[in-house]
């Protein structure tokens, strides 16, 4: 490519390129891949921040996949999805740990903290859902907002936390199906193979079944997929209520104020104070997570105006009703320095008389609570998948919507052998109460995204509609005033009222950019059918409570996510750029109209 090509424009001169190319692409040969490698600085400058349109994503990227997916939910059916990818056995773990480390009684105010994050979330969500009513959730609202390089290392990170913590949890489900039949599962059911390494030597059959056996159901229909998750649900719920109801019926409401031991152990409702009840806040967040799968249904839903916003924000609300009163009866059932960290609801009935059989019941529920979370989650790293792969970033076969189905088939067998293989001999040390470093920097950014597309706006192409500095000032500013309240909350001494001054100073300084944001800068989009309300509010304390739960994570979910970004950027600059490239370069950037929202027939309003 001569200088001067080059320095006309960066469009003119990669068209130019890439029209010696077309004849094969990136990968027709060594030699080819060797020139696309050549030109790596190029097209990353080029594609790493190249945002699509939302009519785009909606048109020409949709149609990568072939066949539709269809249309066939309601908010009835997001609702169950919801409830089945929250209500896990994460909560049966992460409560007596809450209340016995950090929270004690106020347990309870701690679930209703993570419910409204999660719900300030949701509603995030809930605005991209609405307004471009496709499969990829986070990825393609990333990708529409903050462009191909962020939307694809969060994508990444995202779908690799789905496929290694689905994993665990499938093994995990053998553990609770032999505490619900008597069984000490892991030793009788698992089978060890001499000569392996430690951590690699179980084989778990069970799980490994549990995974192929929902993998086949998922590519069969969706429809029927959120039948049988309702099924499980219901008899899930059912289960959590009647753990309530006998929790309430045999407790007594003085162990909510009253220790075991009075001399070693504060008393009281708030045993540790607020910072006690913000800790188990930010320990019991992930029992929330799962409700940002529902998300990726939107392109699955009959009437996405409607259903999606009762969908996703009705499941959180139904959800934290159910954790504040499980909380709340555990509490009364034993003082909350004589709950069992590990197993709360059990240990509580074990050592009563003739109430043993309750242990049974409650890894039972435990065990159908698995199998739901496990159905919702594979339904949404499938979908996350199919389009990663129709933005031209991994393999189109990857994207392929089966005419038959109407589901990803591709993406979720692909996944589901995956996760199995990994299920199958791995010992994987990701427990249920560390919070998913990756989906909570997801909502992060999903929540800075909806604030940016709100007062940046795009033209139809995707192209910035305004200077995009200020908005971008705000949200670096912003994000660095809640980690400043997030530091200060963990390391300043507590002595003299230092650290309630330091608190009081960042969280004022973070009103006051918010409230001067707001009045400075206007609104340069207004969503059509939902919008999130109180802007930029609501989704300026989503981003400051994720920042604070961040900051409560332990040092290896940070390594854990920086060894998935480093092979996400490799990926991503040895095979992904290019095949986006040449994606673009084949054609499937003339848009002549494709930036218009095209809705299919089955899409009502």
């Amino acid at each position: 490519m001569d200088k001067g090509a080059a320095e006309a424009s960066s469009v003119s001169s990669d068209s130019d390129h890439g029209a010696a190319m077309t004849s094969g692409g990136s990968f027709s040969s060594l030699r080819a891949y060797g020139r696309a490698l050549a030109q790596t600085p190029r097209r990353v400058a080029r594609r790493a921040c190249a945002a699509t349109a939302p009519g785009e994503e909606m048109s020409r990227v949709r149609a990568r996949s072939g066949a539709h997916m269809a249309r066939a939910l309601r908010w009835w059916d997001l609702i169950g999805l919801g409830l089945g990818g929250m209500v896990g056995a994460g909560v049966f773990v992460t409560t007596g740990r809450a209340t016995r480390l950090y929270a004690g009684p106020g347990v309870v105010m701690s679930y209703a903290i993570a419910g409204l994050c999660a719900l300030l979330s949701a509603f995030c969500y809930t605005e991209f859902a609405v307004d471009m009513p496709v499969a990829g959730g986070a990825f393609s609202y990333l990708r529409v907002t903050f462009g191909e390089f962020a939307a694809f290392l969060t994508g990444a990170n995202l779908i690799m936390e789905y496929v290694f913590s689905n994993a665990a949890v499938a093994r995990s489900f053998t553990a609770y199906l032999g505490t619900a039949v008597g069984v000490d599962a892991p030793s009788k059911w698992r089978i060890p193979v001499p000569g392996l390494p430690e951590g690699f030597n179980q084989v778990d059959l069970v799980a490994v079944g549990v995974i192929l056996l929902i993998s086949v159901c998922i590519c069969y229909s969706t429809k029927e997929s959120s039948v049988v998750n309702m099924v499980l649900t219901a008899v899930h719920v059912a289960f959590i209520l009647f753990i309530i109801a006998i929790g309430f019926l045999h407790g007594d409401a003085r162990n909510l104020t009253h220790p075991a031991d009075p001399s070693r152990n504060p008393g009281g409702f708030f045993p540790h104070g607020a910072m006690g009840v913000f800790n188990g806040a930010a320990m019991v967040y992930l029992s929330y997570i799962g409700y940002d799968a529902v998300s990726t249904m939107a392109e699955e839903v009959k009437r996405p105006a409607t259903d999606i916003p009762i969908g996703v924000s009705g499941s959180v609300v139904v959800v934290t009703v159910l954790y504040c009163l499980m909380a709340a009866s555990m509490c009364m059932l034993l003082p909350y320095d004589a709950i069992d960290p590990d197993a709360p609801f059990s240990g509580a009935f074990k050592g009563r008389k003739g109430m043993a059989w309750v242990s049974n019941v409650i890894g039972a529920g435990a065990s159908l609570g698995i199998l739901t979370s496990l159905m919702v989650a594979m339904l949404g790293q499938a979908r996350y998948l199919c389009v990663i792969g129709r933005s031209g970033v991994m393999p189109a076969w990857l994207a392929r919507v089966n005419p038959r189905t109407a589901t990803p088939v591709n993406a979720s067998a692909f996944l589901g052998l995956f996760t199995a293989a990994l299920a199958l001999f791995t010992e994987l040390d990701i427990l249920l109460n560390l919070v998913c470093i990756g989906t909570l920097f997801v909502f992060y950014m999903v929540a800075n995204a909806v604030v940016y597309r709100r007062y940046v706006g795009a033209d139809e192409l995707g192209r910035s509609a305004r200077s995009a500095w200020p908005t971008l000032a705000f949200l670096v500013a912003f994000s660095l005033a809640a980690l400043a309240f997030t530091l200060v909350w963990k390391l300043a001494p507590p002595e003299r009222g230092v650290r309630a001054g330091l608190l009081a100073a960042c969280a004022a300084l973070a009103v006051a950019m918010v409230a001067a944001f707001q009045a400075l800068v206007p609104q340069a989009h207004e969503p059509e059918l939902w919008g999130v309300p109180g802007m930029p509010w609501v989704p300026a304390a989503s981003v400051f409570l994720n920042v604070f739960l961040l900051g409560s994570l332990d040092k290896p979910s940070y390594v854990r996510f920086g060894f998935f970004s480093v092979a996400a950027v490799l990926v991503y600059v040895l095979y992904s750029v290019h095949a986006s490239y040449d994606a673009e370069e084949s054609g499937a950037a003339a848009l002549d109209g494709g930036g218009a929202k095209v809705q299919d027939e089955a899409c009502t309003v």
